[in-house]
């Protein structure tokens, strides 16, 4: 009895390196997904009106190259809406003089992406679109993928994402190869998975589409650091889980300095931590009510926490556990569980490096990863001591 007991305590650690394996081989049958669509027959069908979506704060001349890019894929019934949210620099002004129609907000009060995009949302209000598409400023949009991501989201009705991924510049070290690797497997190899086994997953924040009549309902305004996380779920629980769109990316270069990127990962971690504490009881309680496959994914996929963190908790809770079962048998069960659990996390990073990432890291480099988890101890401590940042321009390379 005692020993079921501290198996059911120690469930919640052990889940997520169950489902990081068991979504890495579902990703492997899927990876055909990844590769760019046909081109459609010029009018075969007609098009979706879409609205490009960009928050700016701050981002001056920064977005050009954004603007820029994503202007050569729309069409003749598409904008390109910027949101100068509490802006101090000259972004409204360049915009608006690189081809872009610009917003914009001013509350010093109520900061966050989500007021800058509920904000939009209420400009497009009078000349509604079909699909509003969400980059952010700082992003690029490979070729064609305005138009994919919109038709997908228009047919189906549902919120798509595509895969938003950062890049490490040319000849940067390990350690942002690392991160480059690890946002691999969170936003590409997981929902890829999670797409196939249960035809869900989560927006990322950017490169996201969303049909107008969901995106004009949709709660906003709210200060949440990863908005786009409650956003996916709240949508999930109410019957419109997020698809996801291999073929396309969204992406961005990472910051060019260390303390840059500690800071930008810690609002974002900070963001997922919180959320997943607000978030995963009421995902819970609706898979249950609702019977859903794809809620219980999305709850699963949620309860996953950032792997640094994962890796030095597993170790932890591994040490302790099998140090216990050599002096108290009645752990034995508890020890075991979270070995195998920990087996399967190790494989899942093996997968996911062999068949999407062997570019980015050799075998060595693989295998002092772990130190990585070190850098980020700060991060975490800094979360529990309710240390948490709201939506702050990151300073970009040059600044």
């Amino acid at each position: 009895m005692i020993a079921t007991i501290l198996v059911l305590i120690a469930l919640p650690v052990a889940l997520p390196g169950f489902y990081l394996l068991m979504v890495t081989v579902a990703a492997l049958g899927a990876r055909r997904q990844m590769d760019p669509p046909p081109v459609p027959v010029a009018g075969s069908d007609v098009a979706p009106r879409v609205v490009v979506l960009v928050p700016a704060h701050n981002e001056s001349t920064h977005a050009l190259p954004t603007i820029e890019s994503l202007l050569k894929q729309l069409g003749p019934r598409d904008r390109l809406v910027l949101v100068a949210d509490n802006c101090t620099d000259d972004t409204a002004a360049l915009a608006r003089a690189a081809g872009a129609e610009v917003v914009e907000r001013h509350d010093s009060s109520l900061r966050g992406k989500g007021y800058a995009l509920a904000f939009g949302v209420d400009h497009l209000r009078a000349d509604p679109p079909d699909v509003v598409l969400v980059v952010d400023a700082d992003c690029f949009v490979s070729e064609g993928g305005v138009s994919q991501i919109a038709r997908v989201c228009h047919a189906s009705g549902h919120p798509v994402q595509m895969p938003s991924l950062m890049t490490a510049e040319s000849g940067a070290g390990l350690r942002f190869r690392v991160l480059e690797f690890a946002m691999r497997m969170k936003n590409l190899v997981r929902p890829l998975g999670m797409q196939r086994m249960a035809g869900a997953c989560q927006l990322m924040g950017t490169g996201m589409a969303i049909p107008w009549a969901l995106m004009s309902t949709a709660k906003l305004a709210t200060g949440h650091i990863v908005e786009d996380i409650n956003l996916g779920v709240e949508m999930a629980r109410k019957g419109h889980p997020p698809q996801f769109l291999a073929c396309a990316r969204v992406g961005s270069v990472f910051l060019s300095e260390s303390r840059d990127v500690l800071q930008q990962k810690a609002r974002w971690e900070h963001g997922h931590l919180a959320t997943v504490a607000e978030q995963l009881p009421r995902l819970i309680a609706s898979a249950i009510s609702q019977r859903s496959l794809r809620l219980v994914f999305m709850a699963l996929d949620l309860l996953v926490p950032p792997v640094s963190l994962y890796l030095v908790s597993m170790l932890g809770f591994c040490l302790a556990a099998f140090l216990l079962a050599s002096v108290f048998p009645v752990f034995s069960p508890m020890a075991t569980m979270l070995g195998v659990s920990f087996a399967c996390f190790a494989v899942s990073i093996l997968l996911a490096w062999y068949f999407f990432a062997r570019h980015l890291l050799s075998v060595r480099e693989l295998v002092t990863t772990p130190l990585y988890a070190v850098w980020k101890i700060p991060i975490y401590l800094a979360f529990f001591l309710k240390k948490r940042s709201g939506w702050v321009r990151a300073r970009r390379k040059g600044e």
